[in-house]
């Protein structure tokens, strides 16, 4: 009887409720929903139980170092040297507290996924609209949405009317998914989201018109489930300074154990008691281990930690800090990381040739029209405002300070008529008929009468492909009068919006008329989500760097690939993946490519993912950015993950490791140089203290082969490591940052 999602995507809407077994008229029957429910269960995301507090504290206790302090501590303890015992004690417990308190991180990031299935539905059974908790709701019920509305499970429509929802955290899509009640060929769905135009997605937000549908998958069934639980599946790897201090923790442990216990034979071979020899032993394993050093390393990663907030980016796990500074591959995301996710129009052709450019970004009024060179400005002026009105009449958004309600493309369309001080235009009309959007016309249009305009004669907008509203017009308005419009003119508009096409931007068409058959081409407005400030700098210092910078989105192969150029990713000497020929490969091929690919176009969530491992595999150190929920399983996957803070989703900031406060892309540059940084002093002090070390063990080994009464006890060696050579060590940790450092290549993650 259960359906996937993506196949109820490929049966009619009959078949799917003949499958579900439930009448669309009147759905589901009480008894039926609560049968279902105690089989399939609650339409939620259920949070794994996490390991306990004092769990995590305890496996602190299982580092090598700890291991041996531990094991002296007991030697001591039977020696009846308590107060060598005592001082091993507290040091230990000091180094435990502080490796908890800097692993330490409480997982909210599925929590903040849970909050994104509505707590309310509006559910039809036995023949009644009712409202209740989303968690009630079983597949084959019949939802109805409505404008504002978050879906709440994966919705298989059978009605939609001017339905779009915005699927953009989920799909990478900037543009809100327009739906339609068709069925989809199975060869098309291919898990791509993009193309189930006929389901509405669990956690997506409908932006405008309405529908209705059947639900066919439940909570971690559902689309979005698939992201749930492959967040849970997916483990933080260790930072690279995680596993170098591991690395050295083991080492010095092996040659602590090894020179301990060559002492120790010696010792007895000279025939010295072997109480003796136990307090040596336990003076050599405390003289080998730099105690001082989890402090030092603590001080000097939290003071990076202050100095990367300062320069707005939140380091939210304090080894991260060091991480970038190896980091060799940056996936970021498009939508909203490198480009700002607010359409803006940014280039303007009228009929009759004129051509002006738009500055500024943005759901508002800052910004100008600059004029291209031309002989008469103000027959210009005339005609792009002549243009700006239809845009600003036939729309159903507004701007309210500074937000958009409504599609983005139609909130550019009232930005851009804002910054010609066209404010209220649409004011002056009265609607009296709307012709809505369609997938397959491609164009809106709108019947009005003037409101100061006594013959009350009627006047049609329109808006939307050129290739459809072409074939609607007759005329095209040259200079203050209409002119017949010929195919030869056809072919210059055409070419006119294959150029701007081009450049990766939206092109929009725009005519009015007295009727639909019977319009006036007046223009055209080019449409971009423009890349934010900096990014191609940021780009073109990160490769000079040694950092390779790959685009992961969701967007069309046109879209990605102008928007790469447009920001100075290489696509002339690396090649494109897209998400489905991704499909077609195995692990092996994968890992073979993706080194060699700067841009990953019509991706999911588990492509993102993959992508991530598959760079990991094959050696690199991967950082991720982004700012949706599509983002969040690879954000926590990659070695350092880094969020937008202003735009971002909850659920990718409480994935990611980093958060860039201002949402610049750029900050990721100081971010490096504070991570390169921190790592060179960090070995400066490292060798500092292991001089120290390899000092007092030197010292008590020889004075052991030649004789003489052990020099040092257990607690001055613990009083030289953490207090005597604790403060010159902090000082070599706070070394002012070096900005060349920037230009070195990232370290290999073994040095």
């Amino acid at each position: 009887m259960l359906l996937t999602t993506s196949e109820s995507s490929t049966y009619s809407a009959s078949e799917v409720a003949g499958r579900l077994q439930v009448d669309i008229r009147t759905g589901l029957k009480w008894t039926e929903a609560k049968y279902r429910s105690k089989i399939i269960g609650h339409n939620e995301l259920n949070v794994n139980e996490e390991e306990p507090t004092w769990k995590k504290y305890i496996e602190q206790f299982k580092n090598p170092l700890i291991l041996l302090l531990l094991g002296s501590a007991l030697v001591s303890v039977i020696m009846k040297q308590y107060d060598d015992a005592v001082s091993i004690t507290i040091a230990i417990i000091i180094v435990v507290t502080v490796a908890f308190i800097q692993e330490y991180r409480s997982e909210k990031s599925l929590e903040e996924l849970k909050k994104l299935v509505p707590p309310e539905c509006h559910c039809l059974r036995e023949g009644q609209l009712d409202t209740f908790l989303a968690r009630e709701l079983v597949p084959g019920d019949v939802v109805y949405l409505n404008v504002g509305d978050r879906v709440p499970a994966d919705v298989r429509l059978f009605e939609a009317i001017d339905l779009s929802i915005d699927e953009s955290s989920f799909t990478g899509e900037t543009e809100p998914g327009r739906k339609s009640t068709e069925l989809i060929l199975s060869s098309a769905t291919n898990k791509d989201h993009t193309n189930m135009k006929n389901v509405a997605f669990m956690g997506t937000l409908v932006r405008c018109g309405n529908g209705k549908g059947i639900v066919v998958s439940t909570g971690e069934r559902s689309e979005f489930g698939e992201v749930f639980k492959m967040m849970q599946a997916e483990e933080a790897p260790k930072t690279p300074l995680q596993k170098s201090m591991d690395i050295l923790g083991a080492q010095l442990s092996f040659y602590s154990f090894l020179i301990i216990g060559v002492i120790m034979l010696l010792g007895w071979l000279q025939g010295k008691p072997l109480t003796e020899m136990f307090n040596i032993s336990v003076s050599l394993a405390v003289a080998a281990i730099p105690e001082g050093l989890p402090i030092v390393v603590t001080v000097t990663l939290a003071l990076g930690v202050m100095r990367m907030a300062k320069r707005n980016a939140i380091v939210k796990k304090l080894p991260t800090v060091e991480t970038l500074g190896c980091v060799n591959v940056i996936c970021s995301d498009k939508t909203g990381t490198l480009t700002k996710n607010e359409m803006t129009a940014t280039i303007i052709i009228t009929s009759d040739g004129y051509m002006a450019d738009v500055t500024g970004a943005g759901y508002n009024d800052q910004g100008e029209i600059h004029i291209r060179n031309c002989n008469n400005v103000e027959m210009a002026k005339s005609n792009i405002t002549n243009l700006l009105e239809i845009g600003a009449v036939c729309n159903n958004a507004y701007i309210q300070n500074g937000t958009l309600l409504g599609q983005p493309t139609e909130g550019a369309l009232i930005a851009v008529a804002m910054k010609n001080g066209m404010y209220a235009t649409a004011e002056n009309y009265v609607r009296i008929q709307e012709y809505p959007f369609s997938s397959e016309q491609k164009m809106m249009a709108v019947k009005c009468i003037h409101k100061y305009n006594n013959n009350k004669e009627e006047i049609f907008f329109a808006k939307g492909a050129l290739e459809m509203l072409l074939p609607q017009c007759t005329k095209y308005m040259f200079g203050t009068q209409t002119v017949p419009l010929t195919k030869q003119n056809e072919a210059e508009f055409l070419a006119e919006a294959y150029e701007i096409g081009r450049k990766g931007l939206r092109v929009l068409a725009l005519a009015k008329g007295r009727s639909l058959q019977d319009l006036i081409y007046c223009g055209l407005v080019g449409i971009t989500d423009p890349p934010r400030p900096l990014v191609r700098e940021s780009i073109e210092m990160l490769m000079q760097s040694g950092v390779r910078v790959k685009m992961v989105t969701g967007d069309a192969q046109e879209t990605a690939m102008a928007i790469a150029n447009l920001i100075g990713i290489d696509t002339i000497h690396q090649q494109t993946l897209s998400g489905q020929e991704m499909d077609q490969l195995n692990e092996h091929q994968l890992d073979k490519v993706a080194n060699n690919v700067s841009v990953f176009y019509r991706v999911t969530p588990r492509h993102k993912l993959a992508i991530v491992k598959s760079l990991q595999r094959t050696g690199n150190i991967v950082g991720m950015t982004g700012d949706g929920v599509n983002d969040g399983v690879a954000l926590k996957k990659a070695d350092i993950g880094i969020a937008m803070g202003k735009n971002g989703t909850d659920v990718c900031k409480e994935a990611a490791d980093m958060i860039l406060v201002n949402d610049d892309f750029h900050t990721i540059i100081a971010a490096i140089e504070e991570g390169k940084a921190i790592f060179y002093n960090i070995r400066n002090f490292v060798r500092f203290q292991l001089s120290t070390s390899i000092a007092a063990l030197s010292l008590i080994a020889l004075a052991t082969l030649m004789g003489i009464a052990n020099p040092l006890n257990a607690m001055q060696i613990l009083w030289i490591n953490i207090i005597m050579d604790g403060p010159p060590a902090q000082s070599l940790g706070v070394e002012p940052v070096d900005h060349d450092v920037l230009k070195q290549k990232p370290r290999n993650i073994i040095s």
